[in-house]
């Protein structure tokens, strides 16, 4: 007789939303919105209520569906949606700025980074246990403020000149060639038809927002009659924010830091380099003392802020080891070549690619790996 493997218990991300409005700190209320992308099951928003009225940080997916539910949910922790006057959003991604725009016709404040800029990319898939990585809308985000300057443990500045002239940073996604050269790895046809189906609706409903308020790192935001301050955390998105409340010891941790996967980190950005400015981003969340309650966009609450992202970080050095493993197979080899290395066949797709790729330069600016062959595609080669 054939036992039967344990099936995996679902990690909390994928969870479906809980109707339950909790708060999960001194007055800071929690809603998980419904979505359905993969490896995603819901979105937190976070409430705070003062004397104006309500502010949310990551009000979920644009559709008249997740208006409904963030209305009834406010309503059944005595709040109206109607009083809402600021709108924080934490990065670039739908499911956190989808309902953006409704509420600056309403007259409420928009809050982003300085270097907040969108792209839609419904292409972009994680339904791999192996992959452990946020899907987030849209991962393939290629927005930036196109800074690669600042000092940090990870940072190895240098200007090697582009790789694929024919590739357009400020097309992202929507390049019909990729930086590595070729065109993106393609998917299963089904797949293709719905995600141009994806594409096709998220372009009639979704405008792009317009922030009315952007904020840099150190800025202070004043939330629940308290004050925040903006955390730059570059890496998952160009323009991604923390919010830190040192009074309280409260870090809403956004995408950045999440309680069982990491999030992605595309190739397809104006940042050479994005793997290094999401270390040095992580390097951050250990100096920050006296946190006692991580908020994330995903999944629940949690304490060990500085454990969690020392495991975020632990997680992608073992894939830069596995990269150099894989070249002194390999030889010089593509980066689809590599891709199938790092991932299993059930996650090979363009988000698997762009990552492998930011990997690949990760290792090619510390000057352990190298492009060896100029042609059609680039075929990397590791040092040593």
């Amino acid at each position: 007789m054939t036992e039967t493997a344990p099936k995996k218990p679902m990690r909390e991300e994928r969870q479906p939303a809980r109707p339950d409005v909790e708060e999960v700190a001194p007055g800071v209320l929690r809603i998980q919105l419904p979505i359905s992308l993969p490896g995603l099951g819901h979105v937190n928003c976070y409430a705070m209520e003062d004397r104006r009225g309500v502010t949310l940080v990551d009000p979920g997916l644009p559709g008249p569906k997740t208006r409904r539910v963030l209305a009834s949910r406010l309503r059944s922790a005595g709040l109206s949606i109607d009083r809402v006057h600021t709108v924080v959003v934490t990065h670039s991604h739908p499911d956190h700025f989808g309902q953006v725009n409704r509420f600056r016709k309403a007259g409420a404040e928009i809050v982003t980074h300085h270097s907040f800029r969108t792209f839609l990319d419904p292409e972009a898939e994680a339904d791999d246990e192996d992959l452990d990585t946020v899907v987030d809308g849209d991962p393939h985000q290629a927005a930036a403020d196109g800074a690669v300057g600042g000092a940090g443990t990870h940072r190895c500045v240098h200007d090697l000149g582009p790789i694929n002239p024919s590739y357009d940073p400020a097309l992202g996604p929507f390049s019909p060639v990729t930086p590595w050269g070729g065109r993106p790895y393609e998917l299963p046809l089904r797949r293709r038809l719905r995600y141009r189906a994806m594409r096709f609706a998220a372009g009639r409903i979704m405008a792009v927002p317009q922030p009315t308020t952007r904020v840099g790192d150190a800025d202070v935001l004043t939330m629940g009659d308290r004050e925040w301050v903006a955390v730059h955390t570059p890496g998952h998105t160009a323009d991604h924010l923390c919010l830190w409340d040192p009074n309280g010891g409260v870090m809403i941790s956004g995408d950045h830091v999440l309680p069982t996967i990491t999030p992605h980190i595309s190739g397809l950005t104006r940042d050479p380099d994005p793997l290094a400015r999401f270390f040095d981003s992580l390097d951050r969340m250990t100096d920050f003392d006296g946190v006692n309650t991580v908020l994330p966009a995903h999944g629940m609450a949690f304490d060990d802020l500085p454990g969690r992202a020392r495991a975020i970080s632990e997680h992608h050095e073992q894939r830069l080891q596995s990269l150099r493993e894989a070249g002194s197979r390999l030889g010089p080899a593509t980066v689809a070549d590599y891709m199938r290395e790092l991932f299993s066949q059930r996650s090979w797709g363009p988000m698997a690619e762009s990552e492998t790729y930011a990997h690949l330069q990760f290792l090619r600016f510390r000057n352990e790996a190298e492009i060896n062959h100029r042609d059609e595609e680039l075929r990397f080669a590791m040092k040593g």
